[in-house]
């Protein structure tokens, strides 16, 4: 992995590394990448990007378990993430969830045997003005009814 601080790591009077703000900058961008390669991020993952950007470790970890769509554990080929505002749940986001469970037949938080789907809530997607809301990867759709889960699931088959 190549050193990402352009003006390189310098060292103190006590010969500690100081860590470069633009390193910092791109802590996220740089996890984002690796999630979307490897679709999670590891420990060494995180041990690396900590040894190369000259940061500790827990920084590192703190930013993929504070962000939701970064993961410590591999998951589905396809991640539906359904909005659990309060502007989702008065437009029926929980029997839209009920839909996926039964249809996947696994709950939130699980992936499907085969690895296909993991079946995720998430905070507000930006989508409340066209609640229920749901995301499947990067795809954000609006509106939804029970009815669509079978064809939301089919067309990511």
């Amino acid at each position: 992995m190549s050193k990402f601080c352009s003006v390189g790591k310098e060292r103190d009077e006590n010969g500690e590394i100081i860590v470069c703000e633009e390193s910092r900058a791109k802590l996220l961008p740089i996890l984002q990448n690796m999630q979307q390669e490897k679709g999670y991020i590891s420990d060494e993952d995180m041990q690396s990007v900590a040894d190369e950007l000259g940061i500790h470790p827990v920084e590192v970890y703190s930013v993929v378990t504070f962000y939701s769509f970064l993961s410590v554990e591999k998951k589905g080929e396809h991640i539906i993430r359904i909005s659990n505002c309060i502007s989702n749940i008065m437009a029926g986001s929980k029997e839209i969830l009920k839909q996926f469970e039964r249809i996947l037949n696994i709950k939130v938080g699980e992936t499907t045997s085969d690895g296909k789907f993991t079946l995720e809530e998430t905070a507000c997607i930006g989508m409340c003005d066209m609640a229920p809301a749901v995301m499947v990867d990067d795809k954000l759709i609006g509106n939804v009814t029970p009815r669509m889960v079978k064809k939301i699931i089919k067309e990511h088959s």
